[in-house]
């Protein structure tokens, strides 16, 4: 993963996405999911441009399953953001960058 990009867990879900004072963008997806492999550099390139004003990670729903329920994710790849601990936008499936950029401009 590139180095700007988080790794998001069950375990690490609530301290470094609810409770976080930067909006959070969430990337859940599984490795064998093409669409998934396809918004990943878009994912990486958004990382890059909002370093230090929303925190971007990934989450894998295959070993992370519990947040992946919570917020019933049964497509993938699922984009939401959070802002204050609340999802402010959910994106299911393959997104451009255009649009996520719009949302995150919105929370930033």
């Amino acid at each position: 993963m590139a180095k700007n990009i988080l790794h998001f867990t069950d375990s690490n879900f609530e301290t470094d996405v609810i409770n976080s004072p930067l909006p959070v963008l969430v990337d859940f997806w599984a490795e064998w999911c093409g669409p998934c492999r396809m918004l990943a550099p878009t994912i990486e390139e958004l990382a890059e441009e909002y370093v230090g004003k929303v925190k971007i990670g990934k989450m894998d729903t295959d070993s992370n399953q519990a947040a992946a329920m919570k917020y019933g994710i049964t497509s993938i790849p699922t984009v939401i953001i959070f802002q204050n601990g609340e999802v402010v936008r959910t994106f299911v499936g393959l997104t451009s960058k255009k649009e996520i950029k719009a949302a995150l401009d919105e929370v930033a």
